[in-house]
């Protein structure tokens, strides 16, 4: 539908008024609007239903129009809270008389994941990690949202381990977003509070999560997330998942037809549920995602889960931007997607910097879109900070997926504008993030260096000792060689790409491109240094090497550091993810190498247990 039959069906068509939208301070109705064969959703705020406000005239209703063509036309950017760009100041401010209309969006509900809050909560812990179960100030959840709302999302699952606050799902309902959950937390219940907050006591329920043994007692627990949020506008979670992300355990010997009956006679009464509990002018509206275990459990008979029809079957992705599997029929229902631009588990974890690339998302919603799975999509941005520019993408294509793909290489095209949206006056900025992803297109790749400094420590140990260390892998050091090579005309390239750029342009290119770059360079340069030290035929020569390895590794600090400004102090710090051990974190290799220099390489190394 173009722009102009869009704006002749919203302004001469018919109008069907569904019901009102809740929360809103002033009469906002969700309408059908139809004229000659064509018809669209809308939102209606007529000027009868308003509560006037003393500052501002009569006709509020122009006002989110206005708000939204305003901010366009300044060159607001929408993800400002993370760039740190400024909009520029006009004096005086001249705005040409416009006419502005859209049509639907390609996928009807749009939406962030703000999952694996490990930087945010407050307050600190024992060991001075943001502590896993506390508050993530409410000053973040309206970043957060603000940034869901100027990308056009409609859709916010705001957390998934911390403390819950009926303020933050109550804001997140009353600025127009939907609240919703992940793939365990069903109908917002919070099964991960089931003892840690003590909601089963709450909710006089025993602590069992086991439908077979206390069928009533989840159907209680479910019924309180229910009525907590019933007045809110909520896409509900159906299914059933154990309380820590795990799948639910059936009794032993429990066959596939008969987990399918269970899960089908859960998601009835959830669904039967919800639509007694809500108020009956609320549509509920539902989402089945197949996480994990879920999908070969659902693909092996789908007919035998017999979802009803106003639930959404949502699709996951493998944790790394690549769908598992696709409709590939729609039947009675609607689809949608869950996808990953962060993530935490094993070696697909991605809690530092972008791995996705553009190239990837592109063309899995390419796929998605063509599989008619439309219907609903929620992307895990864990904190945000880190995933803006993919989030920019999927918030473009799930608007207008037609326009994406009407031309070739949507990805080289998405990455060009981005260039020159962020970084218009600079040239190589496309270069260098086309370089960035050649090297860094997935998570594991981060870790090559720092698991190949804490073998070569071992071995160091080994050779102050007077041992003779085993030999080191001549293709690991080869493909380290390589990489540093890569890595080194990678990071030139982003610095003369940060040549013509302003202060602030500098700031965010430093950070969405050359600190992923440094954390892997400087990393694979230590490494190298202490393969050639193991190598050295006399102690003095060894020690040089270690410290030239260490100065590599205290630039990093520095760099990392440099990345901390406000708000986001403390953001490369350790944390319940980024344990001082853990391979996500990034201040590992330096702690190892300390540890070696101080102890005069006598003793064992200091590394994380592993199963």
């Amino acid at each position: 539908m173009s722009d102009v039959t869009v704006e002749r069906v919203l302004t001469e068509g018919d109008v069907e008024v569904h019901g009102r939208i809740a929360g809103s301070s002033n009469a906002t109705l969700l309408v059908t609007c139809r004229l000659g064969g064509e018809e669209l959703l809308a939102v209606y705020k007529p000027s009868q239903g308003e509560r006037p406000l003393w500052d501002f005239p009569g006709g509020l209703f122009r006002r989110e129009v206005a708000a939204y063509i305003l901010s366009e036309r300044l060159g607001i950017d929408p993800l400002y809270i993370w760039t740190g760009y400024a909009p520029a100041h006009r004096d005086p401010l001249v705005l040409k008389r416009t006419s502005f209309a859209q049509g639907p969006p390609a996928f009807r509900y749009r939406g962030f994941f703000h999952d694996d809050e490990d930087l945010l909560p407050r307050p600190f812990d024992a060991n001075g990690y943001p502590l896993q179960t506390g508050d993530v100030p409410l000053d973040w959840y309206k970043r957060f949202f603000e940034t869901a709302l100027r990308l056009r999302m409609n859709m916010v699952a705001p957390y998934t381990r911390v403390h819950r606050r009926f303020e933050v799902q109550k804001l997140a309902s009353d600025w127009g977003l939907y609240y919703t959950s992940h793939h365990y937390d069903i109908l917002v219940s919070n099964p991960f509070g089931l003892v840690r907050y003590n909601l089963a006591a709450e909710r006089g329920v025993r602590p069992e999560w086991n439908w077979f043994t206390n069928r009533e007692g989840m159907l209680r627990f479910w019924r309180g997330g229910v009525t907590e949020n019933r007045d809110l506008d909520v896409i509900w979670p159906v299914g059933m998942r154990g309380t820590e992300d795990r799948p639910f355990t059936f009794p032993p010997g429990t066959t596939d037809d008969d987990k399918a009956k269970t899960f089908r006679e859960v998601i009835n009464e959830q669904v039967k549920m919800v639509g007694e509990l809500i108020p009956k002018d609320k549509p509920p509206l539902f989402h089945f995602t197949m996480y994990s275990e879920m999908l070969p459990q659902y693909q092996r008979n789908p007919a035998a889960f017999d979802l009803p029809a106003d639930v959404i079957v949502v699709w996951p992705d493998d944790n790394d931007g690549h769908m598992r599997a696709l409709p590939s029929g729609l039947g009675k229902w609607k689809h949608g997607v869950y996808y990953h631009l962060a993530y935490l588990g094993g070696r697909l974890t991605k809690q530092l910097t972008h791995t996705v690339a553009p190239s990837t998302v592109a063309s899995e919603f390419d796929k998605i879109v063509k599989s008619g799975a439309t219907a609903y999509m929620l992307v895990n941005m864990s904190e945000v900070r880190d995933y803006v520019m993919g989030g920019r993408m999927l918030a473009d294509i799930t608007w207008d997926a037609p326009a994406i793909y009407a031309a070739p290489d949507p990805a080289g095209r998405y990455t060009a504008w981005w260039s020159r949206e962020y970084f218009g006056g600079a040239t190589g900025a496309a270069d260098a993030y086309n370089r960035y992803f050649a090297v860094l297109d997935t998570p594991d790749k981060l870790w090559v260096a720092p698991d190949a400094i804490e073998e070569l420590l071992d071995r160091l140990y080994q050779k102050v000792a007077g041992e003779t260390p085993p030999a080191v892998d001549a293709g690991t050091m080869a493909l380290m060689q390589s990489r540093n090579r890569q890595l080194e005309e990678s990071l030139a390239a982003e610095a003369r790409a940060e040549n013509g750029m302003s202060l602030s342009e500098q700031r965010f290119f430093s950070v969405d491109v050359a600190l992923g770059l440094q954390v892997a360079q400087r990393q694979t340069q230590a490494a190298l240094k202490l393969e050639e030290a193991l190598r050295a035929s006399d102690a003095p020569r060894m020690w040089q090497l270690v410290r030239e390895a260490r100065a590599s590794l205290e630039q990093l600090e520095t760099e990392l550091a440099r990345a901390e400004y406000p708000p986001f102090d403390r953001w490369y710090h350790e944390s319940w993810i980024r344990t001082t051990l853990s391979q996500s974190n990034p201040h590992r290799p330096y702690i190892q190498l300390r540890a070696f220099i101080s102890s005069e390489g006598r003793g064992a190394p200091i590394r994380l247990r592993r199963p």
